[in-house]
């Protein structure tokens, strides 16, 4: 006489259940943490379901370059308003150097977060130079090396003025004809948002 096969009691059948419903929820678990990452991910890497809109005004560098990518070794641990000269430092230049101080003024209390500096690739002229000391006493300045320069812009002969982080990270980057009220605005929301600098 054979023995019969005993079913399962529900005793049994509920870890087996439980162990189930565990490995379902520690894969939802899982995918809810890193699900957002692969897809942030490859928006960035794949360029899709990029927003269009804006609210910046200048060009928004998002590349990982630095302060070293434009040819210009400094060391300033606050946000910087750098304009960069390829060639001599001529009249759009120095509307940039001038908007640069206008706009670290304009942050008001803000405005110890923030400094303003000249990388020219050539030698001022010496009225210049002795008029930068003069009128802008806070103005920092650096040499820039061009070749570096123009490598990473395409550009040898524009000069630009580029907002930098804290960490030397290029942020923004404007041309000559940029509205200060513009810049301004940027620069305040970028402080407003971060807790660097």
């Amino acid at each position: 006489m054979g023995t019969a096969m005993n079913p399962p009691s529900m005793s049994e059948a509920k870890p087996a259940i439980s162990r189930r419903r565990g490995r379902i929820q520690l894969l939802l678990i899982v995918l809810g943490v890193v699900g957002p990452m692969l897809l942030a991910t490859g928006m960035y890497k794949l360029q899709f379901w990029v927003p269009e809109g804006r609210s910046y005004h200048g060009q928004l560098i998002g590349n990982g370059q630095t302060r070293a990518d434009l040819g210009v070794q400094a060391d300033e641990q606050r946000w910087q308003l750098l304009v960069t000269a390829p060639k001599d430092c001529a009249v759009d230049c120095q509307q940039l150097v001038y908007l640069a101080r206008q706009i670290q003024i304009g942050l008001g209390r803000e405005a110890g977060r923030a400094s303003h500096a000249l990388a020219a690739a050539q030698p001022l002229s010496a009225e210049y130079a002795t008029r930068l000391t003069r009128e802008y006493p806070q103005l920092q300045r650096y040499p820039l090396d061009a070749a570096v320069f123009g490598k990473t812009t395409g550009d040898n002969a524009t000069p630009h003025l580029w907002i930098i982080d804290p960490h030397g990270n290029l942020v923004l980057r404007y041309e000559p004809n940029v509205k200060g009220k513009d810049l301004l605005n940027d620069l305040r929301h970028l402080l407003k948002l971060s807790n660097i600098g």
